[in-house]
């Protein structure tokens, strides 16, 4: 109050001005303007300061943030949204094996059967080895594709393997997987398993903590729930 009295008309408009007030009126009216804005910027001081403190005061309050309800209710959303496969459990020298296998999977070149450009059926078919007497293939004339041959085989180390590096198990009912190691070895369930075996299959593996590396996902009605 005493330091607006001393202060001149024209310097009273200007803080009028910069706190978008009136500056009409005589120099009292201009003060008691002034006043009244500082009691009210005041008093919204107080107010955010106390919810601050409210705020505060919540946080630590055990009761509406607990860390560990918090961590138990994504772990159940995660849950629900994703299941990791399971890995292998590998040495370092295996590890290495299988990256080198892959290095040689990528300069491997695709073989198509003989006169694979000209029929259709025979392009969706896999490798067979040419054995016309006259065979352009066979006896490795120029722009034939490659034939299978010893030396695009593979590291030896690792032959057999998934690319994951477990150990591939064919089965074909739910008592073949006894006596499997879940860290080195997956299942593989057979083609002609009808999805009734194919559920028990499943639901053994995941008691035993197996991966089934081809899993497909089977509509459970009536008595295969």
């Amino acid at each position: 109050m005493e330091e607006y009295e001393n202060m001149t008309v024209a310097e009273l408009k200007e803080l009028l001005r910069e706190a978008s007030l009136p500056v009409s009126g005589k120099k009292s009216e201009l003060i008691a303007r002034l006043v009244e804005s500082d009691d009210s910027s005041e008093e919204v001081v107080e107010e955010v300061v106390e919810e601050v403190e409210d705020v505060e005061i919540h946080e630590d309050d055990d009761d509406i943030f607990d860390d560990d309800d918090d961590e138990e209710f994504f772990d159940e959303e995660w849950d629900q949204i994703h299941t990791a496969r399971q890995k292998p459990v590998l040495d370092d020298e295996t590890k290495a094996n299988l990256s080198i296998r892959a290095a040689q999977m990528k300069k491997q070149p695709k073989f198509r059967r003989q006169e694979w450009y000209r029929y259709y059926r025979l392009a969706r078919t896999g490798w067979r080895k040419p054995k016309g007497m006259q065979s352009k293939q066979r006896l490795n004339m120029k722009y034939r594709t490659p034939m299978v041959r010893v030396g695009y085989g593979k590291i030896a180390a690792v032959r057999g393997l998934h690319p994951s590096g477990f150990e591939d198990i064919l089965v074909y009912q739910p008592s073949d997987l006894d006596g499997l190691n879940p860290e080195r070895q997956a299942i593989r369930i057979g083609a002609g398993v009808g999805n009734r075996k194919r559920a028990n299959i499943h639901d053994r593996a995941d008691d035993l903590g197996l991966r089934v590396l081809n899993r497909r996902k089977i509509d459970r009605k009536g008595d295969l729930r």
